[in-house]
C-alpha cells in the first residue's frame, strides 16, 4: 500500500496474498498498524498529497487524482481531518522551514496523524 497508494484498494486481494480471510486480515492489520487497511491507505495518500502540494506546481484537483482519490470532496474532507487545514490552505502556507530538511526527515515531520491516534501518542497510550 505504501508503494501503490494511487491504486485502488482491494482488501480481499491483500488478504488472499497474506493467506488470510478478509475479516481476519482486517483485524490483524488494525491490531498491527492501529487503523483499518482503508484508513492506512488514505493516510499514505494524504502524506503524498502534502508533498505534492508543497511543490505547488499542481492544482488541488490534480493532486487529488494523482494520489489515487476519485472524489475531490472526500479527498478534501479527509485531508482537512488529518492535516487540520484544507488542501488549498496547506498548498499556500509557508513551507520554507522544510527546504533545508532532508526528505526522509521532512516525511516524518509532515506525516499526517489521525486526531485520536495523535492524542494517544501524546499521553503514551498504545
Amino acid at each position: 500500500m505504501d508503494r501503490e497508494h494511487a491504486s485502488p484498494l482491494d482488501v480481499a486481494e491483500l488478504a488472499r496474498t497474506a493467506l488470510m480471510s478478509t475479516a481476519h486480515f482486517s483485524r490483524q492489520f488494525k491490531e498491527t498498524y492501529g487503523e483499518t487497511p482503508y484508513s492506512y491507505l488514505m493516510t499514505r495518500r494524504i502524506e503524498r498529497a502534502k508533498a505534492l502540494l508543497r511543490l505547488g506546481d499542481q492544482t488541488v484537483t490534480e493532486v487529488c487524482f494523482a494520489v489515487g482519490c476519485t472524489s475531490l470532496g472526500s479527498f478534501s474532507a479527509r485531508f482537512t481531518e488529518l492535516v487540520g487545514m484544507t488542501p488549498s490552505a496547506y498548498r499556500f502556507s509557508d513551507h520554507s522551514a522544510l527546504v533545508q530538511v532532508p526528505g526522509c526527515v521532512a516525511k516524518q515531520l509532515t506525516r499526517p496523524a489521525r486526531p485520536a491516534r495523535a492524542a494517544k501518542a501524546v499521553i503514551g497510550l498504545p
